[in-house]
């Protein structure tokens, strides 16, 4: 199956019953397959006029109960920048498929990018956090879409698929488990005889949460909001909003942070990549090792929240560390950051998937 129909399936596996968009290349595939399945399991599928109207249906459907996806590419996910800071504030659990290709602009339509990886965290204003997966295979498409509903409704906030024009359309063996040992998170409902239901509770990391028809008062507003979602101009009310949207994922590393190791152990250089370019770098480090070379790979399976941790611990006895990335210096810098040790980018320009050996090239000039 290709990466774009396995993200598809697994939103289904999901429970997803609810799909909004608006065709861009890369990822217009996973539109397109959902507007075939989607009927056949009891769900919706809407064309949008754009990318704006699309990121808006998917937080209203939210809030009417219903599990929502869209995906979109580069200037599509531009476009739904102010609304993904709506879906934020009003912690409304949706999934956004970002199927990156080259950029800026209209860039390449067709080829491979990976310059949204900071946009994602930072492209809404004001303070936040997010949850984004990079999937670097097929299984990893089907996966990790039904993780990030997962995470969507557990923490009751958008959370982000960062594929790749490269991992969407290779095509590859996906194994689809039983629906019974699928692990599919729903969100927590307020017990119906609590009349004193607050619904932004900001004594709970991720408070139950009312849709329209359940019968409780609410007030979903994109203002900066008191617990009963009305909005307030109070600097003490504005402070414990904003702690709960940042703390109810900074709380939770533990739970959200995912990376793989490939010996990293004894490694005195390690590779830091996601995505597509992982799969250049783990050439890499079987050919450094074969010379005799002591390198290992992190991958870096969830991008945000960053894995600073393991960047840390690995720091401290690496002598160096080496980014690959198909941008001019993005994760990069995070890297920097946190390493403890020289870090040696390696940019690569839109348009192809960095080859080995420019990876290989840079391991020989430390």
């Amino acid at each position: 199956m290709s990466g774009n129909h396995a993200c598809a399936e697994g939103a289904i596996a999901a429970g997803c019953k609810f799909f909004a968009g608006y065709p861009i290349t890369p990822s217009t595939e996973i539109a397109e397959y959902m507007s075939r399945r989607l009927p056949q399991v009891g769900g919706h599928y809407l064309q949008m006029e754009d990318e704006i109207g699309s990121i808006a249906a998917l937080i209203g459907a939210s809030n009417a109960g219903v599990k929502s996806m869209t995906a979109t590419s580069g200037p599509g996910f531009s476009l739904m920048m102010e609304n993904i800071g709506l879906g934020v504030i009003t912690e409304t659990p949706c999934v956004i498929v970002n199927v990156q290709r080259a950029g800026p602009s209209t860039g390449i339509p067709t080829l491979i990018g990976q310059g949204d990886m900071m946009q994602v965290r930072w492209g809404s204003h004001g303070d936040y956090e997010v949850i984004a997966f990079s999937p670097n295979s097929v299984q990893e498409m089907f996966d990790l879409t039904i993780k990030a509903f997962n995470m969507a409704e557990k923490y009751r906030t958008p959370t982000f698929l960062m594929a790749d024009q490269v991992v969407a359309h290779m095509t590859s063996k996906l194994v689809v488990p039983p629906l019974e040992k699928i692990q599919v998170v729903n969100r927590k409902k307020p017990v119906k005889s609590n009349s004193n239901y607050l619904p932004f509770d900001y004594s709970q990391d991720y408070p139950p949460m009312a849709v329209a028809g359940d019968g409780f008062h609410i007030n979903v507003d994109s203002l900066t909001h008191d617990e009963r979602g009305y909005p307030t101009l109070r600097n003490d009310d504005s402070q414990r909003m904003l702690d709960h949207l940042t703390g109810k994922i900074r709380n939770h590393l533990d739970d959200i942070v995912e990376v793989e190791h490939y010996l990293t152990e004894d490694a005195d250089v390690i590779i830091v990549a996601y995505g597509s370019t992982s799969r250049s770098a783990l050439r890499v480090v079987k050919e450094a090792r074969q010379a005799g070379k002591k390198v290992g790979l992190l991958r870096l399976i969830t991008a945000w929240p960053f894995p600073s941790k393991e960047i840390e611990r690995l720091g401290a006895s690496a002598k160096a560390m080496i980014v690959p990335e198909i941008n001019y210096g993005q994760i990069e810098h995070v890297v920097r950051e946190y390493a403890g040790c020289p870090v040696t980018g390696v940019p690569h320009a839109a348009g192809a998937l960095i080859p080995p050996e420019k990876i290989y090239a840079a391991l020989e000039g430390l």
